[in-house]
């Protein structure tokens, strides 16, 4: 498959970039007037957002002896996508992140990022890759951050996770090509897709 197809770089349909409400006025009136395929971010919001830091004395006093093991850290990332109207769709970046020290957990973070999306006029078999590579790819830089932020916030140091080659992903289930894992201890996957019926109002 053609990167082209999958809109993993910096040429997306309809000349979508970042977020913004340029971007969802644009998309109401660009398409509209021509068969061109267009896409846009309508609005990006925090679903879930949870910190837990359960031993956080005992941890930063381990943590404050030079000869004490660093802590572990294991971090899984899964998208999910659905539909929420006949151009309107929803896309899910799942992130959660777990440091152990020992046999102990030193935090947990768990965020779920998403997108409401508007695609016009996509050919059938570009709808999954835009919503499976590209907007994933949009989103992760600002879930990114408020990871960072929370980790620091909890008294730690920020963590700042490895950029993620969703295409790459793509390609791998479908069978097409082999996917290096992110650095950090974990896994990172494309999870549910839910094209039928429109869930809720648009």
């Amino acid at each position: 498959m053609k990167e082209r197809q999958i809109m993993a770089e910096n040429e997306p349909i309809g000349g979508t970039q970042n977020s913004g409400q340029n971007s969802g006025q644009n998309f109401g009136t660009a398409a509209s007037q021509t068969n061109a395929p267009a896409a846009a971010v309508l609005a990006q919001y925090v679903k879930d957002l949870s910190f837990e830091n359960p031993n956080a004395a005992k941890t930063f006093q381990a943590m404050s002896n030079p000869d004490a093991p660093k802590p572990g850290m294991e971090v899984n990332v899964n998208v999910g996508a659905r539909r929420m109207g006949d151009e309107a769709f929803e896309v899910e970046l799942k992130i959660n992140a777990t440091s152990k020290l020992g046999d102990e957990t030193a935090f947990a973070v768990e965020l779920v990022y998403a997108g409401l999306f508007g695609a016009r006029n996509l050919p059938e078999n570009m709808v999954e890759p835009f919503l499976l590579v590209q907007a994933p790819h949009i989103l992760f830089p600002f879930a990114r951050r408020i990871i960072a932020d929370t980790v620091r916030d909890g008294g730690y140091s920020p963590l700042m996770l490895d950029p993620i080659d969703f295409a790459g992903l793509y390609q791998q289930q479908r069978g097409s090509v082999a996917q290096a894992q992110p650095q950090q201890s974990g896994s990172a996957g494309l999870g549910t897709l839910d094209l039928g019926e429109p869930q809720g109002n648009a």
